[in-house]
């Protein structure tokens, strides 16, 4: 049977559990969000991702209740949130600190927010038992905070903020303070807890690792503005600007003069220098100045020069990156120019084919490249 792919913000027909409508932010002379119109669906695990300073964390802290639109508005399920205080809001968020009561146990830091609400003790109990099997803290239960890693004080903040069953999860850098290893096994984690509760996640990272890996549509974020908004997937191959292509993953970007041949572009780059190929459905016009990106890991290293192949240019081996399973590549064209090629690494070290100042060929399907305008 094949299975359904959750993808709400293709069908016309499903509303918006969250939506900004024109909002604008000013702090003073300062515009942190600029005329900003975005939806956010039911059950998605949405990113907003950006450098310091693009404007996300005041969206996040608008969403939450801590600031108020200086133009525009929000709607959660069809309401304007704005006259509404952030604790009766049906919105929880967690910070990168965790803010966890050191003085109370795992238990009773789960269960201070339904505490708070006057819920019977049995409603209560049943509620805190529920939080700890799903975050699988249930040995921890009596234990302080200090009392228990990095890794499982981060659970116990996620515990926290979904026991009183919010509509919206807003997480600030959440795995920020944990080292690299436990920070991915935490993103499956999440994902993971996400799933089960149904429950819609709104992200803020500035790690584009961490965004592509846990989020259903990322937003990538600069000076106020969405730059683009679409699934991980679409962000890496078809990045909408160069600002997206540079911003996420590794890239070489090439400027040159583009001309349409059929369906593709031929494209000049540099004296010297064979024109490459490049197919998309975009159309950028009959000819002009254009910029073709290329990921690395699309690019074929060879010493001898392959055949049949459109895109074709020599180079000496300037530089190395070796890390582990791949090795990249800075491969420098006669005119300057550095490309990047990537190989898996399925051979030891001493049997590898490649070293400093090699000349070598690169070579790249017409499809591979993306080509853009800006």
């Amino acid at each position: 049977m094949a299975q359904t792919v959750f993808a709400p913000w293709a069908d016309p027909n499903e509303k918006p559990l969250i939506e900004f409508r024109n909002v604008t932010k000013r702090f003073g002379d300062f515009t942190a969000i600029d005329d900003l119109s975005l939806d956010i669906y039911a059950r998605e695990f949405f990113a907003l991702l950006g450098p310091s300073g693009c404007g996300k964390t005041t969206m996040m802290r608008m969403l939450a209740g801590f600031e108020a639109p200086t133009e525009g508005s929000i709607l959660l399920s069809g309401h304007d949130i704005a006259p509404v205080p952030p604790n009766k809001r049906a919105v929880n968020m967690m910070f990168q600190s965790y803010a966890l009561f050191p003085h109370l146990s795992v238990w009773e830091n789960i269960a201070f927010g339904l505490k708070r609400e006057s819920k019977d003790k049995a409603a209560i109990a049943a509620r805190v038992d529920e939080m700890l099997k799903l975050t699988r803290l249930e040995k921890f239960a009596r234990r302080k905070p200090h009392q228990i890693s990095g890794g499982q004080r981060q659970r116990v903040a996620l515990a926290r903020s979904l026991a009183k069953a919010p509509k919206l999860l807003l997480l600030d850098e959440p795995l920020g303070a944990l080292d690299k290893k436990l920070r991915q096994d935490t993103q499956f984690e999440l994902m993971d807890i996400q799933e089960k509760t149904g429950t819609t996640f709104v992200i803020v990272t500035h790690d584009q690792e961490e965004a592509m890996t846990v989020a259903s549509r990322v937003a990538v974020m600069d000076e106020g503005k969405l730059i683009q908004v679409a699934t991980p997937a679409q962000i890496y191959e078809q990045p909408g600007s160069i600002y997206v292509a540079d911003f996420i993953g590794e890239v070489t970007i090439l400027e040159g003069h583009g001309e349409k041949v059929g369906d593709a572009y031929e494209f000049a780059f540099a004296e010297g220098q064979p024109r490459l190929h490049a197919k998309t459905s975009r159309d950028l016009g009959a000819a002009g100045r254009m910029y073709l990106a290329i990921r690395p890991e699309k690019v074929s290293i060879s010493a001898d020069k392959p055949e049949d192949t459109p895109n074709v240019l020599k180079g000496r081996i300037l530089d190395i990156a070796y890390l582990g399973n791949i090795s990249t590549y800075h491969v420098e064209l006669s005119n300057g120019q550095i490309i990047k090629a990537q190989e898996a690494n399925t051979r030891r070290l001493s049997r590898r084919s490649f070293t400093w100042e090699d000349e070598v060929w690169l070579s790249w399907t017409d499809t591979a490249a993306v080509v853009l305008e800006r």
